[in-house]
């Protein structure tokens, strides 16, 4: 186990014309989804002034969308890619010069990287055998984590990796990284190869291990509940920096800025851009809003403002009522709905704006009904537009 820290670390490399990443460039405005990294006249920008402090023991998890840098980040801390700048500190010491195989290091990879000539057992002594460690003290390390890893594993052991499926090929790739006792564990993405039903039992069996050996691991993924499960703080990544770090819930409630609250959240908050302050209401077209007064010293007559609600703060009716909040005639464009929670997530639409309401699963809505869209104002985000931070 091990504190790490990284103090500006910021990583560029080249993209040579025939480079796959050159013709990231050539379709970047095609596929303005992704979260392409900044190129500049010193390359690629694949991480960006990044600082972080992963405690002893914590488990962090970084999400992002693709090309944000989220698997840079683990190759670099790893050892793997060294042409970075800044400082990375294990337990306070620089690790730049340190090879990868001395760093005691457990990394598990989306597609579990086995030896295939190797049984199961011989994946997980290998690292023994590279380290001339006695065979019996081999023996016993492989005997403690096949305990820790729970019923029928010690039945893999004798069998080939190729004989296995996907869910069991994964317990043995982080069986191998933990027998080693690591300092450290790196995720990249383990369970996304697996489907729904394994990756729920992979994601428990993964969260009882790092709680029992309270390992310092980073988990890079894609899947939010992913993260939600298994983090102690959550890491959110764009364009090689970080934007904040934080619990599940204190990224929900208070992000910083406009991009922590548009990608994270199940779904993330709607954001309605184009508007300005006029005196003491944001105009959004020829709707009027109501700030509420904590928010008139922070904003100036004619700022542009980004609002956004969760859609737990937009309430849906049939017809025009009376109400403290703002109220916004709005067309029904879809709707879903959550048996568990009988609810149903309604698609708003009012002139070019889109957005999420809630509301009871007995709502009756037909496609293009026209409805009204209430917001509770203390539940309502003001973001800059201009600099995209919380207001």
């Amino acid at each position: 186990m091990a504190k790490i820290q990284l103090h500006d670390v910021s990583l560029s490399y080249s993209a040579p014309l025939r480079d796959p990443v050159h013709r990231l460039f050539e379709i970047k405005k095609e596929r303005i989804q992704e979260d392409l990294p900044d190129q500049t006249t010193q390359g690629v920008t694949a991480l960006d002034h990044v600082n972080l402090t992963i405690p002893n023991g914590r488990t962090f998890v970084v999400v992002g969308p693709s090309g944000c840098g989220k698997s840079t980040l683990l190759r670099v801390i790893a050892g793997l890619a060294k042409e970075y700048t800044g400082q990375i500190l294990y337990d306070g010491e620089d690790v730049r010069n340190i090879e990868v195989k001395d760093r005691y290091i457990g990394m598990v990879f989306q597609n579990y990287a086995l030896y295939p000539n190797f049984n199961n057992e011989g994946n997980l002594s290998f690292f023994f055998k590279m380290h001339d460690v006695p065979d019996e003290e081999t023996r016993e390390r492989i005997r403690y984590t096949s305990e820790l890893m729970g019923i029928g594993f010690k039945e893999l052991l004798p069998r080939r990796p190729t004989t296995l499926s996907g869910g069991e090929k994964q317990r043995v790739a982080i069986a191998r990284a933990i027998v080693r006792a690591p300092r450290l564990l790196l995720l990249d993405e383990p369970l996304s190869n697996l489907d729904a039903k394994l990756r729920v039992q992979t994601r428990t069996e993964i969260k009882r291990l790092l709680r029992r050996f309270s390992i310092t691991s980073l988990y890079v993924t894609h899947d939010q509940v992913e993260a939600i499960a298994l983090a102690d703080q959550i890491v959110v990544m764009h364009q090689g920096k970080i934007e904040q770090v934080g619990t599940y819930q204190d990224l929900m409630d208070h992000p910083v800025n406009v991009f922590v609250a548009g990608f994270l959240g199940l779904p993330p908050m709607s954001l309605l851009s184009g508007g300005f302050i006029s005196g003491n209401k944001l105009v959004l077209e020829d709707y009027l809003i109501s700030l509420p007064e904590y928010m008139y010293s922070r904003v100036q007559n004619n700022q542009p403002v980004t609002l956004g609600m969760r859609q737990e703060a937009v309430t849906i009716s049939i017809e025009s009522t009376s109400t403290k909040g703002a109220q916004l005639p709005a067309e029904v464009e879809s709707f879903e709905s959550d048996f568990v929670h009988r609810t149903q997530t309604v698609h708003l639409r009012t002139g070019r704006w889109r957005y999420l309401g809630l509301c009871p699963l007995d709502m009756q809505f037909r496609l293009g009904q026209l409805v009204y869209a209430q917001f509770d104002p203390e539940r309502l985000y003001f973001f800059d537009t201009t600099s995209g931070l919380r207001l």
